[in-house]
């Protein structure tokens, strides 16, 4: 699995999954932590990475994509520290790698994660 590890993320989180054998990037190590929400989901769609963030907006990119499909790990933690990011995604990761080779948003919270398949269809989507 390869994964893109955005700017707003600690490079911890992206030499932990080096480490753990992932073909893994952060934007900052490729000098690209200013590149703009819609080219950093482009590349991961060029380069069929996943992307690893805490920014939201790319639920927004993902439901204006005409279809296409990126999985997404989006962190919605207290604490955005390396080292908790590390051990949320070392604990949820192995669960969830089945859905992100398929496609899926992937949220991962303090003590629990959700995972939503990819594409997001009017009829998947909880009444209002």
């Amino acid at each position: 699995m390869r994964f893109l590890v955005d700017a707003c993320v600690d490079v911890a989180v992206d030499r932990w999954l080096c480490e753990q054998n992932y073909d893994s990037i952060h934007l900052r190590n490729e000098r690209l932590h200013r590149l703009p929400d819609e080219d950093v989901f482009a590349k991961a769609g060029a380069e069929q990475r996943v992307i690893v963030t805490i920014d939201l907006d790319f639920g927004e990119i993902l439901s204006f994509s005409g279809g296409t499909i990126i999985s997404t790990i989006t962190f919605r933690v207290h604490d955005t520290r390396g080292d908790f990011l590390v051990r949320r995604l070392d604990a949820v990761l192995p669960s969830v790698l089945p859905h992100l080779e398929r496609g899926a948003i992937v949220i991962i919270e303090d003590a629990r994660y959700r995972v939503r398949p990819l594409p997001i269809t009017s009829a998947a989507r909880p009444d209002r």
